[in-house]
């Protein structure tokens, strides 16, 4: 109650009363620097915000940073930390390096379009396509595509496309004890399913889900920096290769009767975020 008092004050205080009630991919999105803060994970990955983030460089020894404009290669300090030592252990796989879209925005919170979680600086996405051995230029980041892993039927993956070296940095970055969850398209987990031999404990934390079909979304879990991060629930008992993986490809029931459109979900505001968020909102 006594945080809700102070969150309410500061808003009040410093941003315009109607702050508060505005769509929060409003207020975060136009943040184009870190809050000055301790550095913590405030909330959940699809409701939260992120202060005193740590910028991922654009360029490293084995990874370049994508859609450089969109300025969301921010995130927690111990998430950076990963990819770098995730890009280390990439070429040890058969992977050039690690080309990294989003992550999260300076101070966290709603984006304006692309996501939902990315909210707390635990999440990246990271593209299938392999990073070429030159540098990109800042133009080629903003127009270079990634490359869908999927057949033409959706259902698979396309050979030609996703080889062992798919196989492998998904596998190493799955391996890694800091990540909690992988998602990535159902043709891909069903690919990782066939290939997978010998210790096959990693592929419970990779999950299907729709889209991430050119890249895979590796979250890690609450770091220690950061008390108020909620953490995921612990995935389902067993490799998610069997009855929960062919789910995924059941045709949808028939509808009983005419279904009405449902109405877009409301809009985040600043009020149904954390009350950190709102220091680490204004924090100058």
């Amino acid at each position: 109650m006594l945080k809700r008092f102070f969150a309410a004050f500061l808003l009040a205080a410093v941003l315009p009363a109607a702050a508060a009630d505005r769509p929060a991919k409003e207020l975060f999105g136009a943040a184009e620097a870190p809050a000055p803060l301790a550095a913590r994970s405030i909330g959940t990955y699809a409701r939260g915000c992120l202060a005193g983030a740590a910028l991922l460089p654009v360029n490293g020894p084995a990874w370049q940073v994508m859609r450089l404009s969109r300025n969301r290669n921010w995130g927690n300090p111990v998430l950076v930390d990963f990819l770098e030592r995730l890009a280390a252990k990439a070429p040890s796989v058969g992977w050039n390096g690690l080309l990294v879209g989003d992550m999260s925005q300076p101070r966290g919170g709603p984006m304006s379009s692309g996501h939902a979680s990315h909210q707390i600086g635990l999440d990246a996405d990271i593209w299938l396509t392999p990073m070429p051995k030159r540098e990109f230029s800042y133009d080629e980041r903003e127009k270079v595509s990634a490359v869908s892993m999927l057949a033409r039927d959706t259902l698979s993956v396309d050979p030609a496309k996703f080889s062992d070296k798919q196989f492998g940095i998904l596998r190493l970055a799955a391996r890694q004890p800091e990540v909690e969850r992988i998602f990535v398209n159902r043709a891909i987990k069903k690919a990782l399913c066939e290939r997978a031999t010998g210790d096959r404990s990693w592929l419970a934390k990779v999950r299907p889900w729709w889209g991430h079909d050119y890249h895979f979304h590796v979250r890690i879990a609450c770091p220690r920096n950061s008390p108020t991060c909620k953490p995921q629930a612990e995935p389902p008992s067993g490799d998610g290769c069997g009855a929960e993986l062919q789910s995924w490809y059941a045709p949808p029931p028939k509808p009983t009767k005419p279904s009405k459109p449902k109405p877009p979900p409301p809009e985040i505001t600043l009020k149904d975020l954390p009350p950190e968020c709102a220091q680490v909102l204004v924090a100058k």
